[in-house]
């Protein structure tokens, strides 16, 4: 039984080491954003600040470098939607009907390892035609058709996984083939659609090369905001943190 009580007692010491070792970075992160300069580069380190600078902050919002959070918000969330409505369709397509077969679904997940260093420029070409540089339009359909492929290789296999024989049921019982999807095939896959809009969404958030080329001030988003604090001679590594600690 002693042993036993150790045994658990180490299990959770391990926990609450691993929990301080993944959330001490973003302890320091946060810790760094209320820092003045001076604390920040002090030998020892300065674990809290002697006083809580909320300046950092404030230059964020004054300056209107917060918006970009803001612009990653709605970019990342409407593409985000945009490609789960459509994949998830396509995906039940593909599974169900076996839509351009085998292949095809090789194709589709194919379309998503392509760099997007390749296609960057070409879209940008493109895009100054159409007049969507700097413009969270274009970056929300260009998001959502770079994310679709994704959409659909996760949402046809979590599909597939679902008995035919539900469906069956139903439509035997009356359902159409949209209640059927609506009703059946959506509530059991629910989790798979949760994880796979998730990853989209981060995906979405953390794109930076698109954003880079396409943006110029109206819609630029946070990851390309965050290098602007990047110099040549020095770092503001006080609002490196605070963006930072905004977009987390």
């Amino acid at each position: 039984m002693r042993r036993g009580r150790l045994t658990l007692a180490g299990r959770y010491l391990l926990a609450l080491a691993a929990l301080v070792f993944f959330l001490f970075p973003i302890y320091w992160l946060v810790m760094i954003s209320f820092k003045t300069p001076e604390e920040i580069f002090a030998t020892p380190p300065v674990w809290w600040p002697a006083q809580i600078q909320f300046e950092n902050y404030l230059v964020l919002f004054r300056d209107g470098d917060a918006e970009t959070v803001w612009n990653s918000l709605v970019i990342a969330s409407t593409s985000t939607f945009l490609a789960m409505l459509l994949g998830t369709m396509c995906a039940y397509s593909m599974a169900r009907f076996r839509t351009g077969g085998d292949h095809f679904a090789m194709w589709v997940i194919s379309n998503r390892m392509i760099p997007p260093i390749v296609i960057v420029f070409p879209v940008f070409l493109l895009y100054v035609k159409l007049g969507w540089v700097d413009t969270r339009l274009g970056l929300i359909i260009l998001y959502t058709a770079f994310n679709l492929p994704y959409v659909i290789w996760m949402m046809r296999g979590y599909i597939q996984d679902v008995p035919i024989e539900l469906e069956e049921s139903a439509l035997v019982d009356g359902c159409s083939r949209l209640q059927t999807f609506r009703l059946i095939v959506l509530p059991v896959i629910r989790g798979g659609l949760f994880a796979t809009a998730v990853f989209t969404f981060v995906f979405a958030w953390n794109e930076f090369v698109f954003a880079l080329v396409l943006t110029r001030s109206n819609a630029t988003t946070f990851p390309v905001q965050v290098t602007h604090y990047f110099g040549g001679q020095s770092n503001f590594w006080a609002k490196i943190a605070a963006m930072s600690t905004l977009g987390t």
